[in-house]
């Protein structure tokens, strides 16, 4: 790519705090929301306001860049990820949370180069949580280095965990076999109502692990930068290789935490992005 990643990276920390101030202003607001796939899947002005901010900012700096965006895809243009330089944003992460006023929402960025993540942003701006990362240059969060938990012991563990935006029998029975068969064995188990929160709490050392099914490559691509460069791993809830565009994931502090996790997890397989 010509555009040096200095530049971009500066560029998208300015815009993600752009788009996360419209959020924080709103969050305790009357908002006009919508139903997309089902009535637990939401979506509101500020998600498409925030998302048009970015990629429209984005496309003006940099015109040779693709993009991955959650309301541009639901509105029908394909998702697809090529070796361009490709920006994949979630403008508000944990819709579902900013409807009811709960603080949990992200705007989450990152920048993809030859189908590699270059950068990742996750920012929360209710509670100025604002998580970063660079390709070989660690994690942050508001620019201190943060690094994953030392946590090998499952039984020791805190684990991230979601019910997700779907109603999918098949899907939710595998679910709530999962949480039946986890709640024993743990310390305890978390849900924040965002994605890319949950992969930063991994990051920061909060949470151990987590994993989620049906969930979109605008949720991950940029937690698995954050988590990856805070020493942590992601990979496929099967124990494979991780693919951004899966729709699958499970992150950790360890490989040893995460082998333990995919020895014992129900595993359900949602139509690709």
């Amino acid at each position: 790519m010509t555009e040096d990643l200095d530049e971009c990276y500066d560029v998208i920390v300015k815009l993600s705090k752009k788009g996360g101030q419209l959020i924080h202003e709103r969050i305790w607001s009357q908002k006009s929301v919508q139903f997309k796939s089902c009535e637990v899947d939401l979506v509101t002005e500020t998600d498409q306001e925030v998302e048009k901010l970015l990629i429209s900012s984005l496309k003006s700096k940099f015109p040779g860049h693709k993009f991955i965006g959650e309301e541009s895809t639901a509105a029908g243009i394909k998702c697809e990820l090529t070796d361009y330089p490709t920006w994949i944003i979630d403008p508000v992460d944990g819709t579902m949370n900013f409807v009811h006023g709960y603080p949990n929402v992200c705007v989450s960025v990152a920048l993809w180069v030859d189908k590699v993540a270059e950068i990742g942003i996750i920012y929360n701006p209710v509670l100025e949580l604002f998580f970063s990362a660079r390709r070989g240059q660690g994690a942050f969060l508001n620019g201190k280095p943060i690094h994953v938990s030392q946590e090998n012991d499952l039984s020791k563990s805190l684990i991230g965990y979601e019910f997700g935006t779907s109603r999918d029998p098949e899907k939710m029975k595998v679910v709530m076999e999962n949480m039946n068969i986890l709640t024993p064995l743990v310390h305890g188990v978390r849900s924040t109502g965002s994605c890319a929160q949950n992969m930063a709490m991994v990051a920061l050392g909060g949470t151990d692990a987590n994993f989620e099914y049906g969930i979109h490559a605008w949720d991950i691509a940029a937690g698995y930068l954050i988590v990856t460069e805070a020493g942590g791993v992601v990979i496929d809830p099967a124990g494979g290789p991780f693919d951004v565009l899966s729709r699958r994931y499970l992150c950790a502090c360890s490989q040893d935490l995460a082998d333990q996790l995919v020895t014992i997890i129900k595993q359900h397989y949602p139509e690709r992005d």
